[in-house]
This record gives structure tokens, C-alpha cells and sequence, in this order.
């Protein structure tokens, strides 16, 4: 027993595996013997004690099972609990059924090994989902059919080379028998084409982009007002460019943007932490369905756990700054240069305020013009997905800090909160161009201060993409390039100068991540991020109108 409970771990582990190919090897079993000759002596003695009904009608039911349990055995692989139960089941009366066929007894005898292998990994299928829930994709039923199609190609060399008595008997016995194939592997064979017609009608559909105007997206409100879990650019969830699954409870929900065949979430799921990985599996279950790449884009290292357990793999991206605000201050002599700039600033007039959303729609003329003044003084234009763009009505979704100076607005900044308070972070920054120098400087000491008197325990910075990337022979050849790109990509980006300009706050930083089923998918995927976040390829290449000039 000592033995069993150190080994108990391990063999849960492989449940779902070990299941699926126990459910696969009975389910071709059936489907194969159902298709070949049975024995015609134990046929003899069978009609003996049972009546021919039954006979037909064991045949044609465990083929019916036998293409069941191939199909189940991909709920048994997602670890679907109702799965385990429907495979016990099936293989019960399988084997119940099995004498039945002309006394088979080896069948049987394989049908209770795999029952008996199948019972006691109970425990290893914890997913509380329902069989309408078990994604079955193209590639699965091409491969039932597939497999049918060899059983169905099987039953016809065997009986094309059945070596039968000439007695009359064998004769009568034998042409029942072929009429039973034809019927077990064609009933077969039309019950796989209901199901693949219904999973065609009965497919989720991809959840649409959800609005303003949309019920789901005062939903997403509800949830970020009260969110146990979330990070502050969860809030990009109301720009209004996101797809959305929700939990059962409609306490949880994740955003995904998608492009192409790349189904991309931002973060992990948001709400309830019990619900997480629930909706994670529904979201790759989903993408699977679809024949998508699903992708969690810019997960920290609280969120590899979950990207494990799906099957991800893992890839870092760069690094996320945040200061812890209890602990920052303006004195000695590090703080030196961040001092001067923000006394500087405040001497030349600079003045700081954060209003409400309630608010913002009365100074939002003013804050469209300092917007589409920085946007001309930038390269890259407006942008979304991973980042947020001057959009009126998600702007006035947040609190947002101004600056003045002589009473005019000339900076601003949009905020993102957690209901937790464990972070406060800022999306949109923008300022004009007689703006006080160093404003940025003032503007983040300034928000430090009003963080922690809203009790926010840190301030998030937001990441520095390809920062902390490793260069060693040994790395992996995207983190290499990676590292190559930080080092002299200046002209694609300004790696290294966002890295710099945050460390002079001396934040904690924590790696960024994305993860994906397969490795090779992860530089399409950065790319359709990329894609997604600049608004297509024209985005992308967009100069500030100062440089054309």
C-alpha cells in the first residue's frame, strides 16, 4: 500500500493517456469484430440456448459501442469526468454483451481488462464538464473513419478468405454472418455520420467582438469592479476589440483577440480564482474545435502552472517593471536626478489632479488634441489589443490624471485599477508639445503619491518586450534572437531605452511569457500580436509626420 501511495501520483498523471488508449484499443476491437466472421462453431452452439434476436441484435449494438468508445476516448484525453463515467459504462455492457456475439469470450475477457484499468483512475478525470462539452474535431472523425473504413476493409478480406466447410450449415451460418457484418459496420458507419453532422450544427460558434452596446460587455464591467483575480491591463477587456468566454457562474470571464488562425489571450482569466483553469480548457478546447492556434500572451510566472497543465509550451518575451509604492521616496542621492526633474516641473506650473469617470467627458475635446498631437510627434499610430488607443468611450471608462499648466491641460494619462488594489497602472500617456519638461517624471511621482493614499499596494509599468532574454549557447534560438533584437533593434523599437527609462524607478521586475501547444507556433503568434496590437501591416509602418516632413 506504501508502494501504491507513492506511486498513486504518477499513474493519475498518466490516467487520461492510459484511458484513452484503453478506450481506443476496446473501441477498434469492436468495431473490427463486428465487421469479421465469428466463430461458426460456437454460433452453433449459441443458437442452442439464446434466440437469433439477440443474436443480431449484440452484434449491431457493439459496433454502435465500439465507435462510442472511439469517440469517447477524446473526452478520456481532456480528462472530462463524464467521459470516464460514460466509458465505464459502455465497456460494462460491451462485455455483458460479448457472449452474446457467439460466446466470445477473449473480447470480453479484453472489455473487463480495460474496464478494470479504467475503474480505479476515477480521481485522474477532475474536469466537471458535460459530453456535450467534448470538442471532437475534423481530424478526429477522419481518423473514426478512418479506422472504420479498415475494419469495413478487414471484414471483406476475412470473408473473402474464410475457409468454410461445404456443409450446408456453415453456408447458412456464413451468409448470416457476412449479413451481419454489413449491418454492424454500416449502422456503424451512419451513427459517425449523425454525430459528425451534429457536432458540424451543434459546433460553438467563435464568440463575436463584444461592444459597449453588447449585454456581455457590461457582464466584463461587473466582473473587473470585483475581480479576486486580475491584473491592471486586464481592463483592456472594454476597449471593445475582444472576444470573451465567460464561466458557468458568469463570474469569470477571458479575453482573445484573433487573427487568422491565431486565437490570442491577453493574460489569463479574470474574476474567480477557482474558475480559472476551467475556462482555460474551454478556451483551448474551442480554439482546437476551430482547427486555431490558442495562444496566453504576456502570462507571468503565477500563471505557468496552468499553461503547464495544458500542454503549453513556454517561451519569455520580455520583462514587467512594478514599484512597490509603500517603499518609494524622492530622498538620497539615487533619487537625485527623478527630484530635480519633478521639483523643475512643478516650478514651471505643472499642477496634478485625478478625476472620475464621471468626469472625463467634459474634458475630453481637450484631451483628443493633446492625443492627436503626440500621435504626430510618434511612429506606429493609434494603437489596441495589447495596448489601448484614444477611443472616446473607453477613455471615459476609467479614472484619468491631468496635468495643467496655467490652468490649460497639457498632459494626461488614463488609469487602470484592480478591485483588489494590489496594483495600479496607467494605459494611455500623452502630452503636448509645450509641455513642461520632464512631465513624464512628475506624472509618475505624482501617481506614486495618489497610488498609495488609495491604499494601491504597487504601481505596474508595464513590460519592457525582449528584456532579460539570455544570449547563451545553450538558450533557445528565440531567446537568442530576441536578445540579438534587444541589443541592436533600436530602429525597429526602443528596447533598450524603455528598459532604461524604467529602471530608473528601480522597480521589481518579473518575466513576461507567452505560451502555446507547439513551440514552432510562437514567432506566427508574436507576429499576429503585432499585427493584432498596430492595427495591420500599414500600422506597423506608420512614421511620425515630423519625420516626413
Amino acid at each position: 500500500m506504501r508502494l501504491y501511495g507513492e506511486l498513486k501520483p504518477a499513474l493519475l498523471a498518466a490516467g487520461p493517456t492510459v484511458g484513452a488508449i484503453a478506450a481506443l484499443v476496446a473501441g477498434g476491437m469492436l468495431v473490427a469484430s463486428g465487421a469479421t466472421p465469428s466463430d461458426p462453431s460456437r454460433v452453433v452452439e449459441l443458437l442452442k440456448v439464446a434466440p437469433v434476436l439477440l443474436i443480431e441484435t449484440s452484434h449491431f449494438l457493439s459496433s454502435i459501442l465500439g465507435l462510442l468508445l472511439i469517440l469517447l476516448a477524446f473526452g478520456l484525453r481532456s480528462r472530462l469526468d463524464a467521459a470516464w463515467t460514460a466509458s465505464v459504462v459502455t465497456l460494462l455492457a460491451a462485455a455483458v454483451l460479448a457472449p452474446f456475439k457467439g460466446f466470445n469470450w477473449e473480447e470480453a475477457a479484453v472489455l473487463i481488462a480495460c474496464f478494470l484499468v479504467l475503474l480505479p483512475l476515477h480521481s485522474a478525470f477532475p474536469r466537471a464538464a458535460g459530453l456535450s462539452r467534448m470538442e471532437i474535431t475534423p481530424g478526429w472523425l477522419v481518423s473514426a473513419a478512418a479506422m472504420l473504413g479498415g475494419a469495413a476493409l478487414l471484414g471483406w478480406w476475412s470473408f473473402a478468405n474464410a475457409g468454410y466447410a461445404d456443409q450446408s450449415v456453415w453456408k447458412v451460418l456464413a451468409d448470416q454472418d457476412l449479413n451481419r457484418a454489413i449491418r454492424s459496420s454500416g449502422g456503424a458507419a451512419l451513427a459517425l455520420l449523425l454525430f459528425g453532422v451534429w457536432r458540424m450544427l451543434a459546433m460553438p460558434a467563435t464568440p463575436p467582438v463584444a461592444g459597449d452596446h453588447d449585454p456581455d460587455f457590461d457582464r466584463v464591467r461587473a466582473i473587473l469592479r470585483t475581480a479576486e483575480w486580475a491584473q491592471p491591463d486586464s481592463n483592456l477587456a472594454l476597449l471593445g476589440d475582444k472576444r470573451f468566454l465567460f464561466s458557468p457562474s458568469g463570474e469569470t470571464f477571458l479575453m482573445f483577440g484573433v487573427r487568422g488562425r491565431s486565437w490570442i489571450a491577453v493574460d489569463g482569466p479574470v474574476g474567480r480564482t477557482s474558475e480559472r483553469m476551467e475556462l482555460l480548457w474551454r478556451f483551448r478546447e474551442l480554439a482546437d474545435a476551430h482547427a486555431a492556434r490558442p495562444a496566453l500572451y504576456g502570462i507571468g510566472p503565477e500563471d505557468l502552472p496552468d499553461a503547464v497543465e495544458l500542454g503549453f509550451s513556454i517561451q519569455k518575451i520580455g520583462e514587467a517593471a512594478a514599484v512597490p509604492l509603500d517603499g518609494f521616496s524622492l530622498a538620497g542621492r539615487r533619487r537625485e536626478v527623478l527630484r530635480r526633474n519633478w521639483r523643475k516641473a512643478g516650478e514651471a506650473g505643472a499642477t496634478f489632479e485625478v478625476i472620475t469617470p464621471e468626469a472625463v467627458p467634459a474634458v475630453m475635446d481637450e484631451l483628443k488634441d493633446i492625443s492627436d498631437s503626440w500621435l504626430e510627434m510618434h511612429s506606429g499610430g493609434e494603437k489596441s489589443f495589447s495596448l489601448g488607443g484614444f477611443v472616446p468611450r473607453y477613455v471615459a471608462e476609467f479614472p484619468v490624471a491631468l496635468v495643467r499648466a496655467e490652468g490649460r491641460i497639457v498632459a494626461f494619462a488614463t488609469l487602470w485599477p484592480t478591485a483588489t488594489r494590489k496594483a495600479l497602472s496607467m494605459d494611455l500617456m500623452r502630452y503636448n508639445e509645450d509641455a513642461p519638461k520632464n512631465i513624464m517624471d512628475f506624472l509618475f511621482v505624482e501617481l506614486f503619491e495618489w497610488g498609495r493614499t488609495q491604499g494601491y499596494q504597487a504601481f505596474d509599468f508595464g513590460a519592457a518586450p525582449l528584456a532579460g532574454l539570455e544570449d547563451r549557447p545553450l538558450a533557445p534560438i528565440m531567446s537568442r534572437v530576441g536578445r540579438l533584437l534587444f541589443e541592436r533593434g533600436e530602429e525597429i523599437y526602443n528596447f533598450r531605452g524603455v528598459r532604461r527609462y524604467k529602471d530608473k524607478y528601480d522597480p521589481l521586475w518579473q518575466p513576461r511569457y507567452i505560451a502555446a501547444p507547439h513551440r514552432w507556433q510562437i514567432p506566427m503568434l508574436l507576429a499576429d500580436v503585432s499585427l493584432l496590437s498596430s492595427g495591420g501591416v500599414a500600422g506597423l509602418a506608420r512614421r511620425p509626420k515630423r519625420a516626413e516632413d
